[in-house]
This record gives C-alpha cells, structure tokens and sequence, in this order.
C-alpha cells in the first residue's frame, strides 16, 4: 500500500526534509526532491527577495516537487505569501501560530498546506483550519519546540487517535528503524531535520555541521522556555542563556541576552561560542556529512529491513 503522504505530495518516498533555517535552501531541497523525497526551502532565514531566488533556483535544480516552510511569527510573512504565490509553490508547511490565518487564502490558490504541532489540543485547531495534513513534532526535534515536552513517542498515537487527516512524524527521527517505528505509531510520513542539516547540500556552515557529527549524548537541551522554547546544543551561549534562566531572568532580559541574529552567527556564519545552534538530539547519532541522496537512500533501507523484521515475528 502506497503512503497517503506520497499521493498527497506526488512523491516516491514519504520523506520530507525540514525547512530548517540556515541550513535549507534551495541546494538541500532540490537534492531530497530529486531523490524521491520533499524537499522544503527555509523561508525563516530569508528576506522576501532572497525567498524568490532560492525559489527560481530550485526549480531550475529539479522538476520533482518541492515547498516552503514558512514560520508563523515571521515579520515578512505576507511577503512571502505573496512570493510564494506569484512563484507558483504547490505545497506549503507552516508552523507557529494559528494555522487559520493563512490556510483558507493558500488553499485558494491551490497550495497544499501543512502545519506543525507538538500537542493534541493544536492538531486538534489545524484540523479544523482544513489544513492537508499534520507534523506532529516530539520534544527531540531541534529548533523551536513544544513546552509540553512531549516525546514523539507519546505524542504520535494520541495526535493519531484524534485526528482524521494525513500524519507526518518529526522529533529523533534519525533512521529508517526510527521512521518504521513512527509508521508503527499510526504516521503516514516523516519529517526529518537534524540528519539533513549535516547533508553536503546543507546551507550551514562547515563548522556547524562539523560539530553536529562530533556532538554526544546529552549534548544539546531545550532552553528558552519562557520565551520561546528552543533545542540548542550546549555552548557558550547556551550557558549564558541557561545561567540567566536559573536567575530567574525576565522575558525582557532574555530577549535582549538573544539579541538580533545569533542563530545566523551560529549555524551560517559558524561561530560556535557566541551563535546559537539548533540541532535535534539525534545529531549524537550523526557521525558523517553524507550526500542527501545517500541519506535517502539509507533510510529506505534500512525502513524496509525493519519492516520485514517486525513480520517475521511471531507472539
């Protein structure tokens, strides 16, 4: 049986790349649509205009499908609506926020739309926003996260339970094994990050994916959660960011302690004392920079070893 994600998505594999920022740009996601995956373009690190070049330049890379995943809280997001739109995108994820703002006018356009949750309460909201399908994100995903700390574990069956649309799986997704537990979970898809943003094709910096493959357990750690909760690995800013928290710091103090940027210092520029460095903790299983199409590759392998492992068993 073919995955309902695939014919959603007009894809060979149900394997989406996370548009992640920094690292996700039209090199990255050519390379996953090219090799039978959806690739996503980071638009959260993108002014209007360098949107609308990585857009043209990744249709000239493949003519696979591809999206854009567009955050929510972002300050130009009706410019990139409105890039998307004129560049002729057909699917759309979306995260942060209320998913009914936008999903009715991308819709409209013929733009499938996908949001990003880390709870039931907001699959539950995206539902009802008549979105295409759900990522539900586990606290082991990199980047910003849900401060329910919930783990893909738990939550994929009780998002699974209450809804009635397609299912994409994110958060320690790292492996085909891991990828045939989600579809065990009740998922239709997998969206993963961490293991892309270490890929040749990657837009970060060579010393972001340099620590990445050298980093270990317990390495990195949800920070920011009375601000915006945020997976980073532990650095001198992490310190800084986790010291003033311990303090009791405000909201206020801890803005103006993340300043303007320090994610572009960090994962694009390589600084890797003061940039902040969003990873998921399955980068402590990340132990080579790998083409994407390998990545691909060995994640179906390895997905299908496991599938024909699990019916063999007998109880």
């Amino acid at each position: 049986m073919k995955p309902v994600i695939c014919d959603l998505f007009k894809i060979k594999y149900p394997i989406i790349q996370a548009g992640m920022i920094w690292c996700s740009g039209w090199k990255l996601a050519s390379a996953v649509s090219n090799a039978g995956g959806l690739g996503l373009i980071g638009s959260g690190s993108m002014y209007p205009e360098v949107l609308r070049e990585h857009i043209q330049k990744c249709k000239q890379a493949t003519n696979k499908p591809f999206g854009v995943n567009v955050p929510r809280r972002y300050p130009n997001i009706e410019e990139h609506i409105k890039v998307i739109i004129e560049e002729g995108v057909k699917i759309v994820f979306t995260s942060a926020g209320n998913p009914k703002t936008w999903t009715q006018h991308l819709k409209q356009q013929g733009i499938t739309v996908v949001h990003v949750v880390s709870n039931v309460k907001f699959a539950l909201k995206c539902q009802e926003a008549a979105v295409d399908a759900i990522v539900a994100e586990g606290f082991e995903a990199g980047g910003h996260n849900g401060r329910e700390e919930t783990t893909t574990l738990v939550l994929l069956p009780m998002v699974k339970k209450a809804i009635q649309i397609p299912l994409i799986a994110a958060g320690g997704i790292g492996s085909g094994f891991a990828m045939a537990a989600a579809f065990a979970l009740g998922a239709d898809g997998v969206q993963i990050g961490s293991l892309f943003a270490a890929t040749e094709e990657s837009s970060a910096h060579q010393n972001f994916k340099e620590t990445i493959i050298k980093a270990n357990e317990g390495d990195t750690q949800l920070t920011l959660k009375h601000l915006t909760p945020v997976r980073l690995i532990k650095n001198k800013f992490f310190k800084e960011i986790d010291n003033a928290e311990k303090r009791g710091a405000s909201s206020e103090e801890l803005q103006h302690l993340l300043g303007r940027a320090r994610a572009k210092k960090g994962m694009f520029e390589g600084d890797l004392e003061e940039g902040e460095l969003e990873i998921g903790q399955i980068c402590c299983a990340i132990k080579q920079i790998k083409p994407a199409a390998q990545i691909v590759e060995e994640l179906i392998k390895e997905f299908k070893e496991t599938c024909k492992y699990i019916s063999q068993i007998s109880l």
